[in-house]
């Protein structure tokens, strides 16, 4: 068997352009866009002890818990979350049909633990993707 000549051909995608592999560029600034998101909400509704916003206060927790609401709420409606549209990224499961409800959970919670998000395969896909049967494709 031959080595693919491009993230994604051996699912049968495009090299580039819409239905090709959501490169790492486009991956890391939808993230950033989720994380921003998240680490705003958090100083909007929760206070730390001192009443300061906790934002301010950096509660990693709050954080990371509003980001996986951020990924779960948005990935079964918006085919992604916010920071995936803005950067030209859909969700969708790897036999192309609805992610559904429990996958954007999985994915979410494994890309809070960060490990399954670094580790890919000769596809882009990275662990937190491949367990929950979804791509991350270009819109």
């Amino acid at each position: 068997m031959t080595e693919p000549r491009y993230p994604g051909e051996r699912l049968g995608l495009p090299e580039s352009g819409r239905g090709s592999i959501g490169r790492i560029g486009r991956r890391v600034g939808a993230l950033f866009v989720d994380y921003g998101a998240a680490y705003i909400l958090a100083g909007l509704f929760v206070t730390d002890p001192d009443g300061l916003p906790a934002v301010f206060s950096g509660d990693p927790v709050v954080i990371a818990a509003l980001f996986v609401a951020i990924q779960v709420v948005f990935a079964p409606m918006l085919q992604g979350s916010p920071g995936h549209r803005i950067f030209g990224l859909r969700l969708v499961r790897a036999d192309g049909a609805w992610v559904g409800l429990w996958r954007p959970i999985v994915r979410a919670l494994l890309l809070v633990l960060v490990i399954p998000a670094v580790i890919w395969d000769s596809d882009q896909r990275g662990l937190h993707d491949k367990a929950a049967g979804t791509i991350l494709l270009r819109a």
